[in-house]
């Protein structure tokens, strides 16, 4: 017998002795509330009616729990933690009747969506891989994130994003894709994918997720406030959206992740794809011939609130899904199933095809046999001195000088007083400072925060007023207006003014600034980077993977495989 078969031979006797009501619970992944298994929190109680994580996990069997650090649910607080975290749950899950294991998830991306941040490794965004041109990169960070992840416990990442940020306006993609160019796209998930399922047996792997289906790079709405509508063509889906995805299951890809947005060219009826059978089972899982496991983003976003709660579960799994995503109301979408199988609406069958794809990706990835990790080894493998050293060089190989029209770059001779001011984060700045004055700079950070009023901007422009050269960074222009007044009026004061699009590298369309550069991430490490290509220790390798347009047009201003270097 091969090894596929005696994997679906021991789910299916796993499958025989569960309940219908086990079984469904084992499509649910839930949040939960508090930064161990036994803390008590009062959102537990009101959203689950009992007080701990751990007593959510014994008493609906769900199949899989996911992490955050933020929206209130604060499970996050270090690697140890996190690791103690994830072996206290599996203990409820495994004195469950059902005795199955968890999925435990997170959305650990890099850049601007990191759940752990230091001490453990941070990761660069995925469009700053992308401007890094290389896979073998590419499936580094994948690997280096993968191995910390499952040694904190954490055995699912919903990561890589297969989106291709073809609208320079989206506004909740942008930096999490590699590129606005299918290609790029198509190679680098492929190497991440590798990256998170490949290269150590099933316990030391993590399960990858590729993320939205059928694409939600065209959007122009946030998904987690509305419900998007992609105005594409078929034949320019099949261009531009679809190749990553095909990339992704070559490659293997455990899981899919689905988006909630509007596509009529592919399904007319305009019912989010989450929802939509032509597009989950027609095209998914007929044409790309997908038999992983389809997951919904999560189901109390904005996207997919456009039926009612108890109706959306059902939906999803009428339309091909497998896995439901944070469901606003747990028992309330439990009930639903059920009540859709007992009136017909739904089959036990169709049920167990689902629940045999979560099985066979448990007994893939070890979670099965091996759900508990030694937290006397989390040290060691997370945040150590080599992950972080590699990380950087790889972002050491992504910043991109977009222009260099004055030849300010690189600075020369002494620095000087150097002002570092802008947003990126509110530690951003600081950062850069830090970096700039272990090079001979004296550097100050002033962080001026996403929307600067006119005292805050006054005082940037008198603290400019003082120094030698300035470097600000700037995040999201397109909307932040109050930051191109920032900027404008710093350049203004005659001082060298270095702008630097912290995030999306957009930002150089809507301000005429000499010298602009894309770091495509404000965490440390892209800080770290920076300072070695202003300072000319590195030379600037990164090309863009997006055109950049005249802010609010079409018109390219730089383009696609750009980037000054010296």
């Amino acid at each position: 017998m091969s090894s596929a078969a005696a994997a679906e031979a021991l789910a299916r006797a796993e499958m025989r002795g569960m309940s219908l009501e086990q079984k469904i619970a084992q499509l649910f992944v839930v949040s939960v509330w508090g930064k161990g298994a036994d803390e008590v929190h009062p959102t537990n109680q009101a959203n689950y009616g009992v007080d701990t994580p751990a007593q959510v996990v014994e008493k609906f069997g769900v199949g899989g729990v996911i992490y955050f650090n933020n929206s209130g649910t604060d499970n996050v607080d270090n690697p140890a933690q996190m690791a103690a975290f994830s072996n206290g749950l599996q203990r409820a899950a495994v004195r469950h009747n059902t005795r199955i294991p968890l999925i435990v998830a997170i959305d650990q991306e890099g850049g601007n969506v990191t759940r752990l941040e230091s001490p453990a490794t941070e990761f660069p965004a995925s469009m700053a891989v992308g401007a890094g041109r290389s896979a073998a990169d590419a499936k580094t960070v994948a690997t280096l994130n993968g191995r910390e992840l499952r040694a904190m416990g954490i055995n699912q990442n919903f990561a890589p994003v297969a989106d291709v940020n073809s609208n320079p306006d989206n506004p909740v993609i942008g930096a999490r894709s590699f590129s606005s160019r299918p290609e790029l796209v198509s190679q680098l998930v492929t190497a991440e994918v590798e990256g998170y399922q490949e290269g150590g047996r099933p316990n030391q792997t993590v399960s990858s997720s590729a993320k939205h289906f059928p694409g939600h790079g065209d959007a122009a709405t946030d998904s987690h406030t509305g419900l998007p509508n992609i105005d594409r063509t078929e034949a320019e889906w099949r261009a531009i959206d679809m190749p990553p995805f095909r990339a992704a299951i070559k490659a293997g890809v455990d899981s899919i992740m689905t988006a909630h947005i509007q596509v009529p060219s592919l399904d007319p009826s305009g019912v989010p794809a989450t929802v939509s059978k032509p597009i989950l089972t027609g095209l998914l899982r007929g044409e790309l011939k997908y038999k992983g496991v389809i997951v919904t983003d999560a189901l109390g976003m904005g996207g997919a609130n456009v039926f009612p709660p108890e109706e959306i579960p059902v939906m999803a799994i009428e339309a091909g899904v497998d896995q439901l995503l944070m469901p606003p109301n747990l028992q309330l979408a439990l009930d639903s199933v059920k009540a859709a199988v007992e009136s017909g609406r739904l089959t036990e069958r169709r049920i167990d095809q689902s629940v045999l794809r979560i099985l066979l990706l448990k007994l893939k990835r070890g979670i099965i046999t091996s759900p508990f990790v030694d937290e006397g080894k989390v040290a060691g493998i997370v945040g150590t001195p080599d992950h972080i050293a590699r990380v950087q060089q790889v972002s050491d190989r992504t910043t991109t000088v977009v222009r260099n029209d004055a030849n300010l770059l690189p600075l020369a001779g002494d620095l000087g007083k150097v002002l570092v001011t802008g947003i990126g984060d509110t530690r951003s700045p600081q950062w850069l400072a830090d970096s700039l004055n272990r090079r001979g700079a004296t550097a100050t950070a002033l962080s001026t925060g996403a929307n600067p009023n006119a005292t805050t901007i006054a005082n940037a422009v008198a603290a400019a007023n003082t120094s030698d050269l300035v470097v600000v960074l700037t995040n999201n222009l397109k909307d932040r207006t109050a930051q191109r007044n920032l900027v404008n009026a710093l350049l203004a004061t005659g001082k060298p003014v270095i702008a630097v699009a912290s995030q999306i590298p957009y930002d150089a369309g809507y301000v005429d600034a000499p010298t602009w550069v894309a770091t495509y991430g404000w965490r440390a490490h892209a800080m770290e980077s920076l300072a070695k290509v202003l300072t000319g220790e590195i030379s600037p390798r990164g090309k863009l993977p997006v055109d950049i347009p005249v802010g609010g047009t079409s018109d390219v201003l730089y383009p696609f495989d750009h980037g000054v270097t010296w």
